[in-house]
């Protein structure tokens, strides 16, 4: 049975790298929101009121993943999902539809320092490699970075949580 295997964590925390590195390794689709944000949408942002037009266009683009997501999962393949949904009420909703589904689901949620993920980010920002979708502004980190909230126990006891620190070079799990 194909698994649906969500990354999550702070901007910054590595999740793209993670789940290339995890898509190579397994066969999986890895699907990132932001990518498919950056592609659609950025032509279109406007100057002011980033936030709501940002929320509007998540909602829907998360609805379409997870309908493209189904036709991936019927072809026997897993699913890395990389959705940032950094805070516990959307990730809970996202993963009551996996679960509903009868769909299996593991959720890794990545973490750093955030001084480390700031750093990286700004990085990112510049050289704008592989795992670039969009500038991400220090007003737009320091906001996502505050929103950002870990696995509580109850996640922990509904779907698998595997929490891996990307603070060193090697991803340690615990």
């Amino acid at each position: 049975m194909p698994i649906v295997r969500l990354i999550e964590g702070p901007v910054g925390a590595g999740k793209s790298t993670f789940a290339a590195a995890m898509a190579a390794r397994s066969g999986g689709v890895h699907i990132a929101l932001d990518a498919w944000f950056a592609r659609l949408f950025s032509p279109d942002r406007p100057a002011g009121d980033f936030i709501s037009w940002y929320v509007e266009r998540k909602e829907r683009l998360l609805a379409l993943i997870w309908a493209h997501s189904h036709a991936v999962l019927a072809s026997g393949v897993d699913v890395i999902l990389e959705l940032g949904l950094i805070q516990r009420q959307t990730r809970r909703a996202f993963c009551r539809q996996v679960l509903d589904a009868g769909i299996e689901l593991v959720m890794y949620e990545l973490d750093a320092p955030r001084d480390l993920r700031r750093a990286r980010v700004q990085r990112r920002n510049v050289e704008q490699g592989a795992t670039f979708s969009m500038v991400v502004p220090d007003p737009i980190f320091e906001l996502a970075s505050d929103l950002w909230e870990p696995a509580d126990e109850w996640e922990r006891d509904e779907y698998a949580v595997e929490r891996i620190c990307t603070a060193s070079g090697a991803l340690r799990q615990g």
